[in-house]
């Protein structure tokens, strides 16, 4: 294997501390497992049944609730006879956190008066269990799907939190919720607005990109931090790991679940932070992650969805995760081209996590040579011998696609067209590629019949400037020929100059020889005269 040069990396584009905050696993050891078994046919089904039952008669008490009332009237907070029921529901959900296993909740600071903060943002979202601090802090409102009022028996108990409903399907959807939430935050006379920024569910294991909504408005917030530190992880529900009904299960056959919840301080925004909204999320989210002794990344839901798009291709879902936001911000690529890249890079590692050398060199249709690993080094960040596709995205954005521009692409058309007739012949094709990477007759066949798309026996600039955009991974190559190329011809020049400057230099008349009347000029010519 050839040694690596150091070469120095971009510090903003390291791997996070936390490579992947969307998947988990449960761990369960041979007590655990009997511990489970047992309960599963004791309490577990006394539990559930008892669950049920307190869930079914809160069925009709937030029908009564929120009978009659219109959806313009859900634009001011539930007063009057109406509050009445508030206390019954809270109760009831208090009673059905008991009958899981949360015996006991650990309040740490007091919630704010909404005077003093109206929205509280909490993280880390790590399942539907966070749905405690409802009860803890007397059923705030929150933010939910629109689909979930329509939900049969739970859909009169959501409504009747005042919830802000988002319509996915609606482009006007994000605007719509962020203006709703200035508006309650500013007017004070509503319940707290709880609302998880990350957006997502995930590990725990790192706060993610806050999204913007709660800070929008400019107003004091108060952040929460919630931690479930129980020896197995029944309540983390994300993207990669055991579906809601066995974690709900499991939870339910444990003795006692832990619980935190962790009131910070307000946070009031300062004049920058009203003025930048992502600055405010950031500073917010830096010191919940202080609190919770977790790192911060840039990951968002984007990564998500990648990942899903990943698992579609039968790619492990990990190969979709990138740190979204970073990779958008830093090298400015959308959504949608990652998700092109995500399909392209599964055709080369036929369906494997990373892209070897071999995979890489197969792909180019290129034989393993110097200048083809100097080219997979770059890419190859972390020094593995291999690329996974975040590594992929970032070598193609730094080093290959700048690479590939129409000044390269008429450069390289230029050195294989050495006759400027205007397009590329086959032996010329043939005479770079053997030079250049020692190819062999049958492989630059297949390469020009690749490119010459219309079968006319010579490449055209627009067929070689399509295929050069299809693979912008050959730009490099040739840009690292054309400089062995000049630098050899630079070599062959300078040498060629020195040997006629060594002929013409001046007579040395120390190397006279004392047996004859000749003279020495140069290391090989010899003229005969007399010294004068």
């Amino acid at each position: 294997m050839r040694s690596r040069r150091l070469l120095p990396r971009q510090s903003s584009l390291i791997l996070p501390e936390i490579v992947n905050p969307f998947v988990h696993r449960l761990n369960l050891s041979l007590w655990q497992i009997i511990k489970i078994a047992i309960m599963s046919v004791t309490v577990a089904p006394i539990r559930l049944l008892l669950i049920f039952i307190l869930a079914v008669i809160s069925v009709p008490i937030a029908y009564i609730a929120t009978f009659g009332r219109t959806e313009s009237d859900d634009k001011t907070p539930i007063t009057g006879w109406r509050r009445s029921f508030r206390w019954p529901l809270i109760i009831m959900g208090r009673l059905v956190f008991w009958l899981a296993g949360f015996h006991y909740v650990k309040i740490i600071g007091r919630p704010a008066l909404c005077r003093d903060a109206a929205i509280l943002v909490c993280a880390p979202h790590t399942g539907y269990i966070d749905l405690i601090l409802g009860f803890v802090i007397d059923l705030p409102s929150g933010v939910s799907r629109w689909e979930n009022k329509n939900i049969s028996l739970f859909g009169n108990l959501i409504k009747y939190t005042q919830p802000i409903f988002v319509k996915r399907g609606d482009p006007n959807s994000r605007q719509k919720t962020i203006e709703e939430i200035t508006r309650r935050a500013k007017s004070r006379n509503w319940p707290p607005l709880v609302i998880f920024p990350e957006g997502t569910t995930t590990n725990g294991q790192a706060l993610i990109t806050f999204k913007i909504g709660a800070f929008a408005a400019g107003e004091p917030v108060q952040p929460v931090c919630i931690r479930f530190p129980n020896l197995v992880d029944t309540t983390t529900w994300t993207w990669d790991g055991p579906n809601a009904y066995k974690l709900l299960w499991i939870t339910l056959c444990q003795f006692h679940n832990y619980c935190e919840i962790e009131f910070l301080p307000v946070y009031n925004p300062s004049k920058e932070e009203k003025a930048d909204t992502r600055l405010f999320a950031n500073n917010v989210r830096c010191q919940m992650s202080q609190c919770l002794t977790v790192p911060a990344t840039d990951h968002t839901l984007e990564d998500c969805h990648l990942m899903m798009y990943a698992h579609q291709l039968h790619l492990p879902m990990a190969s979709g995760i990138v740190e979204f936001r970073k990779l958008n911000k830093k090298l400015g690529v959308n959504f949608d081209k990652m998700k092109t890249l995500l399909n392209k890079f599964s055709t080369i590692t036929k369906k494997t996590e990373h892209i070897t050398l071999q995979q890489f060199s197969d792909y180019l249709d290129l034989p393993v040579s110097d200048a083809l690993y100097e080219v997979f080094y770059l890419y190859d960040r972390d020094g593995s011998n291999s690329i996974d596709f975040r590594e992929y995205l970032i070598g193609l954005s730094l080093i290959s696609e700048p690479a590939n521009n129409d000044a390269t692409i008429q450069m390289t058309f230029k050195l294989f067209d050495s006759e400027n007739k205007g397009y590329i012949s086959e032996p010329q094709l043939n005479q770079i590629l053997h030079t250049a990477f020692d190819m062999h007759a049958v492989d630059i066949k297949n390469i020009f019949q690749q490119i010459d798309t219309d079968d006319s026996g010579h490449i055209t600039f627009s067929e070689f400037k399509a295929y050069a955009q299809k693979k912008p991974e050959l730009a490099r190559l040739f840009l690292a020929y054309q400089t062995k190329t000049t630098r050899e011809e630079d070599e062959a020049e300078t040498e060629t100059e020195d040997m006629t400057a060594q002929t013409i230099s001046p007579i040395d008349t120390t190397s006279t020889s004392t047996s004859s009347n000749s003279i020495v000029i140069g290391p090989r010519t010899r003229l005969k005269g007399k010294i004068e």
